[in-house]
């Protein structure tokens, strides 16, 4: 079966963030992508410039009322980023709504883009919109630490808090919860970050089961644009492969990121020369020389199953 993609997020002309991110991974990987760009800019706001167009919520639904009108607003998944805007955020609540009542077995893969490391960078309204409307809609979440912090109210100092503030979090709706990065100190020492994943399983008998996973990821000495939504695409894709299996979706996604950030730091640093940080566009996703990779990445990390119920 075709499974077809509905994606609302950023556009960029030059380089990889958003839509750039997400849609070229999803096709490689056999997925059809319909794309609603957000914003559509020169460039990532991370340059020293950048000029371009935001979309308001009720262009938007105009977009949205024309794939209605044509009857072509079936889906098997909608996948959303950054948003910095509550009506267009409830414009897109009201669009999945209405996707979900089409297709009851739709997935909505949610990334709630709110902060990192204790800080905002979206205006602080947003918070009630994605606790009250978006996140209870979602059946994947990718919040980082201080995302789901937000989301439930509870600090994340160790392991245990992270698995609480998860169970917290398949409570408010999603089924799927992935902590993208987390302060949690890793076993394998300070080259790593950690992140943690839960999956509650319905089994066909209606009982419930659960998997609880951790992941070492490799640490970077750069700053990347465009990894978190690449990181949702790919656990929408290897998810929808492996979809009770959580350790080895998670594995894959991570492998992809691996390989790509690899690839990236590695021309970035050849192009800036010894000694030299690497500008923005030099550290542009290398998301195309990547192809090989996002089909068929090689493991490099496995995560550790924390707990399994039956």
């Amino acid at each position: 079966m075709e499974c077809r993609v509905l994606s609302i997020q950023s556009h960029v002309v030059r380089g990889y963030v958003g839509n750039k991110s997400a849609t070229f991974p999803l096709q490689v990987l056999g997925f059809e992508v319909d794309s609603i760009n957000s914003v559509q800019f020169s460039n990532h706001t991370g340059y020293a410039h950048w000029k371009g167009q935001v979309l308001t919520a009720e262009e938007l639904n105009v977009l949205y009322e024309g794939i209605k009108l044509n009857k072509v607003n079936h889906y098997d998944y909608i996948l959303t980023g950054y948003s910095r805007d509550t009506s267009f955020l409830e414009m897109v609540v009201d669009i999945i709504q209405e996707l979900k009542k089409a297709n009851p077995s739709l997935v909505y893969v949610c990334d709630p883009v709110m902060g990192d490391h204790g800080a905002m960078y979206v205006p602080e309204n947003l918070l009630p919109v994605y606790k009250n409307k978006v996140v209870p809609l979602a059946d994947i979440l990718t919040p980082n630490q201080f995302e789901a912090e937000l989301l439930t109210g509870k600090k994340i100092n160790t392991e245990k808090d992270g698995v609480e503030v998860m169970d917290l979090l398949h409570k408010m709706g999603p089924d799927t919860v992935v902590l993208t990065s987390t302060d949690l100190p890793s076993k394998n020492g300070d080259q790593f970050l950690v992140a943690l994943g839960s999956q509650k399983i319905v089994k066909p008998d209606g009982t419930n089961s659960s998997q609880k996973i951790c992941i070492d990821i490799p640490k970077v000495d750069a700053v990347f644009v465009g990894t978190g939504d690449l990181f949702a695409a790919m656990l929408l894709a290897w998810t929808h492969h492996h979809p009770n299996d959580l350790k080895t979706a998670c594995e894959k996604t991570v492998s992809v990121m691996h390989h790509v950030i690899k690839r990236t730091i590695t021309h970035a640093r050849e192009l800036a020369g010894p000694g030299n940080r690497p500008s923005p566009a030099q550290l542009e996703l290398r998301m195309v020389q990547s192809k090989a990779d996002i089909e068929n990445p090689a493991t490099v990390v496995e995560a550790k199953v924390l707990q399994s119920s039956q």
